[in-house]
């Protein structure tokens, strides 16, 4: 998720666990600043673009690297918080700080490495976008009411805290719901049986909301996309249709393109370039035809025989003009049409 949800997350677990016990804001400081701890791990140069785009989200979102660490981390803060907290609240407040936003990112379509250190695919749930107010705003308005009401009255200041976090917690249980009914709807279109879309079918929300949903079909030497409302009527649902090339051996053996597979569960787009090279393109995130992760793999040379390290394309965002009518699809089938790219 974006940072000032993480910041918020972690500044409401902080009033819930040390709000009543530390004068002023350094319970909501020292959880947002915990909340976002984890997301420094996009400070460290991994050396090509693969490994920076797949090691972030890695061993700092790793539930057991953040277990061992709550511990560690609560110590001084416990010495340096006095007798107000125990080491046992230190503790618990350090373990839900850091804990719940890894957890909140496996939410998202990115992929989160929660057991790291096992080769285990990302944890991608993909049922909420990286920035949602819906689950964002509770927790702000929430915070800031438990805030106002400990000016006023002490006795009943942590109720708007409470119920904030439980409002977003709520939300995310709605969206696994919301995108089961999409899921249960593609399958249905696709002719496909129950549960077979896992591994070829992406379902992912439009942004900001959790009603629109962008789907990805992969099959083979193309791809589909389309797009699908809870509130569209039988038959809405179409798909365009684009072209994506075979891996060539030298491709499919590099250890790269086999992690960049790995990490976005085999949902990526391949274009043959000039010269022999090849575009891979993370499909999960953006929409046809701008996507914001892209690299660019050169083939075997010299001697060796052995491939270069990919290198980043830049990658092209979503055009902002997009987002009306992509938030009129919400309600109306046809509010896209005119800004789709043919199908191949």
């Amino acid at each position: 998720m974006d940072s000032l949800t993480q910041a918020a997350l972690g500044a409401a677990v902080g009033e819930a666990v040390l709000g009543r016990r530390l004068p002023g804001l350094r319970a909501v400081a020292l959880g947002a600043a915990l909340g976002t701890l984890p997301d420094l791990d996009v400070l460290i140069p991994y050396g090509n673009a693969v490994d920076d785009f797949t090691k972030h989200r890695g061993f700092s979102h790793s539930f057991l690297v953040l277990m061992l660490l709550a511990p560690i981390l609560a110590w001084p803060l416990w010495r340096w918080l006095g007798p107000a907290v125990s080491y046992g609240r230190s503790w618990a407040f350090c373990t839900l700080a850091l804990v719940t936003h890894p957890l909140l990112d496996g939410f998202t379509v990115y992929g989160t490495q929660w057991f790291w250190p096992s080769t285990r695919a990302p944890v991608s749930l993909s049922s909420i976008f990286i920035v949602d107010p819906a689950y964002t705003l509770p927790l702000l308005l929430g915070l800031g009411g438990t805030l106002w009401l400990r000016r006023r009255d002490a006795s009943r200041e942590a109720w708007p805290n409470a119920l904030g976090l439980a409002l977003a917690t709520l939300y995310l249980g709605a969206s696994l719901g919301a995108k089961a009914v999409i899921e249960a709807r593609v399958e249905r279109t696709l002719a496909l049986p129950a549960g077979a879309s896992e591994g070829t079918v992406l379902t992912t929300p439009a942004p900001l909301n959790i009603l629109l949903w962008r789907i990805v079909v992969v099959d083979g030497d193309s791809y589909q996309e389309g797009y699908s409302s809870l509130f569209d009527p039988p038959g809405a649902l179409r798909f365009q249709r684009y072209d994506s090339a075979a891996p060539p051996l030298w491709l499919a053996a590099h250890p790269d393109f086999q992690r960049l597979s790995w990490f976005t569960h085999g949902f990526y787009g391949l274009k043959a370039l000039p010269e022999g090279a090849y575009e891979v393109t993370d499909l999960r995130m953006g929409a046809e035809p701008d996507y914001i992760f892209r690299f660019r793999f050169d083939p075997p040379e010299g001697p060796s025989l052995q491939a270069p390290r990919p290198s980043a394309i830049p990658g092209s965002t979503p055009r902002s003009e997009a987002l009306g009518p992509l938030l009129r699809r919400i309600t109306d089938p046809d509010a896209l049409e005119a800004f789709r790219p043919p199908s191949a």
